[in-house]
């Protein structure tokens, strides 16, 4: 549960965002994925992939823990590495047909639990959407600082 004594949005984030990773993890467990690498599988499988750059900027990580990140999706023939026509030494991370299928299966056993989430929140939870967006842009700023 989360304190009103510790009165602050950062920490009950905070509380938040583990009580999340664990039930996510928990749900998808059957499938070899964590919460974190199902969220990035799920931002790969949009689009035209993205670079570890841009990976690194959306999870807020140090380039570090990308590279370690990729590493294991290679690994399991989840990701591959299409080089940019724009810049020779930069590349996409794209997942492969491998890797969507993970990422599909983990899809699955995830949808119920958002579902029964969103319901609980009802009406309120476009709301609560935005508030979190709204809340990740003023964390970015600050930390740009």
């Amino acid at each position: 549960m989360l304190d009103p004594g510790l009165g602050n949005v950062l920490f009950d984030t905070w509380l938040v965002s583990r009580a999340v990773r664990s039930l996510i993890d928990d749900v998808i467990k059957p499938t070899g994925l964590d919460a974190d690498e199902f969220a990035i599988y799920s931002v790969l499988s949009r689009g035209e992939g993205m670079t570890p750059s841009e990976l690194s900027g959306w999870m807020s990580a140090p380039a570090t823990t990308v590279s370690s990140y990729v590493k294991r999706f290679e690994k399991r023939g989840h990701v591959d590495r299409v080089p940019s026509v724009d810049d020779r030494r930069s590349y996409r991370l794209i997942l492969t047909t491998e890797g969507r299928a993970a990422h599909r299966r983990a899809g699955e056993l995830f949808q119920p639990t958002l579902a029964e989430v969103d319901e609980a929140l009802g009406k309120q939870a476009p709301k609560v959407h935005l508030q979190l967006r709204e809340l990740r842009r003023i964390v970015d700023t600050i930390a740009a600082q």
